[in-house]
């Protein structure tokens, strides 16, 4: 009798596979009310590390942590018309508080831009107060009608960072600063995903923006995922708020500003651009454990060999756990450890200890040999970036692999109805082709120059329009 797949597999069936992963990765949890979600510890593990590696990059922009209230007055969303329309059926409203019916309503916030504006308007009076650069880690809520574990919750966490600016220069390069060298770089040098730089169309961009910049990934079965975005605000939210500063030349100026965000969908991004049949793969500069050691059997000169090597690889800055549960059967560890993604697992048994190595099973590239001991510590950090950067390449070459250049309508439908994304001169396509796509579930994910940079304007001669079905 065929042995039962700890998984659904890819292939049969996606959207399962993917459920199953987070449930039995023990990544996340449903909530008690529809679309939330408890976030399991080695799911927070990994957001954890994130949020580490992400804070300290956009210290180092100058921007300072902050925090503001999770309730907003309703009459602040109504201040910026555009802003009000795009978030309005997402909205969650307190009407009730203490037992009273409350004078004004309170808006769960969905986004900071109307709150954190109020302040900037307070906070703001000279160019000396310039440039005004907040970030926040917090939670919020949209109501969401077709939920799914981290790619689409009512809430969720993560960190939204707004600035002010004295001129729309400083508020365009400060957006793009984010764009590529906060989010761009972390995707790639940490969580090892390719992602595709570009700007949003009109349709897509964030209600009150004047620019939306996004970073798309492609998933494994090849529809898009928007990973994070950066937003130049212009000056519609100084001018609802009132937010001015007194200019050098003593002139009273409204500021130019930008918001930008990521979320924990980047745990689902990981699961999907990552994981195979036999569950995550997590790369190893994000792995919360890097290399787990395992003891095959329960005798004392293996359990006292195991956390000896446990020791030394922590001494050589790897990110280590020892396992020496040996009441568990050693093969349902495994794949317990394979299921979770820990990127290498070191196994000790007896034969092992008399032969002075280890078998060494590498989860990314897959596969097992044995390795003296005396040598896992000065070769882990090697093959731990080894596997990294294989991460990086298989994603890449998936979306380069999958990517059609093509002239019309039709063929862009058919490349995204077949599992992959397409690409068409936007010259071609145009506002009335982006609607022609919405009638197949196909967006336009992000515009790019031919060359695949960010273009400097919607109609900049030359864009190409990156089109895709999406989550």
């Amino acid at each position: 009798m065929a042995k039962t797949p700890v998984l659904t597999p890819q292939a049969e069936d996606f959207p399962r596979w993917y459920q199953d992963i987070v449930n039995k990765a023990e990544l996340a949890d449903n909530g008690p009310v529809r679309g939330t979600m408890v976030i399991r510890p080695y799911g927070y593990g990994l957001w954890e590390r994130m949020q580490q590696d992400m804070d300290a990059r956009i210290k180092e922009t100058g921007t300072q942590n902050a925090y503001f209230p999770l309730l907003i007055p309703q009459s602040y969303l109504h201040k910026e018309a555009e802003h009000v329309e795009g978030f309005a059926p997402e909205l969650a409203v307190v009407t009730h508080g203490g037992g009273k019916e409350l004078e004004e309503p309170a808006v769960v916030r969905p986004t900071s831009e109307m709150i954190i504006n109020e302040y900037f308007a307070k906070w703001v009076q000279s160019y000396r107060d310039l440039p005004l650069l907040i970030n926040q880690w917090a939670n919020v809520v949209r109501w969401e009608l077709r939920p799914r574990l981290f790619l689409r919750t009512t809430e969720f966490l993560w960190q939204e960072g707004h600035t002010a600016h004295a001129t729309y220069e400083e508020a365009r390069d400060f957006a793009a600063r984010i764009h590529r060298h906060v989010y761009a770089d972390f995707m790639q040098d940490v969580l090892a995903m390719d992602v595709v730089l570009g700007r949003k169309t009109a349709k897509e961009r964030f209600a009150g923006a004047i620019n939306t910049l996004t970073l798309e990934g492609m998933m494994g079965d090849g529809k898009a995922l928007q990973l994070g975005t950066s937003h130049e605000l212009g000056q519609n939210f100084a001018r609802a708020f009132h937010t001015q500063y007194l200019s050098k030349e003593g002139k009273q100026e409204l500021v130019w500003q930008t918001s930008w965000g990521s979320t924990t969908r980047m745990i689902g991004a990981l699961v999907m651009m990552h994981g195979d049949d036999n569950g995550l793969r997590i790369p190893p500069r994000l792995a919360p454990t890097q290399v787990v050691v395992l003891a095959i059997k329960g005798d004392d000169a293996v359990l006292a060999k195991v956390h000896e090597i446990g020791d030394a690889l922590k001494a050589a800055g790897i990110r280590v756990h020892v396992d020496d549960r040996t009441d568990t059967p050693f093969g349902r560890r495994a794949v317990d450890w394979e299921l979770k993604g820990v990127p290498v697992r070191v196994e000790i048994g007896p034969r092992d200890l008399e032969n002075g190595t280890a078998m060494l099973a590498r989860r990314i590239p897959g596969g097992k040999e044995p390795v003296a001991v005396e040598a896992l510590a000065g070769l882990l950090p090697t093959v731990l970036e080894e596997d990294q950067a294989l991460l990086l390449k298989q994603a890449r070459e998936r979306r380069e692999s999958r990517t059609t250049d093509v002239a019309t309508v039709d063929e862009a439908v058919e490349a995204a109805a077949s599992g992959g994304w397409a690409r068409i001169p936007w010259a071609t396509l145009g506002e009335a082709g982006e609607a022609a796509l919405a009638e197949h579930s196909v967006s336009v994910r992000c515009l790019v120059t031919e060359d695949g940079a960010v273009p400097d304007a919607d109609d900049a001669a030359g864009n190409v329009a990156v089109v895709a079905r999406a989550y």
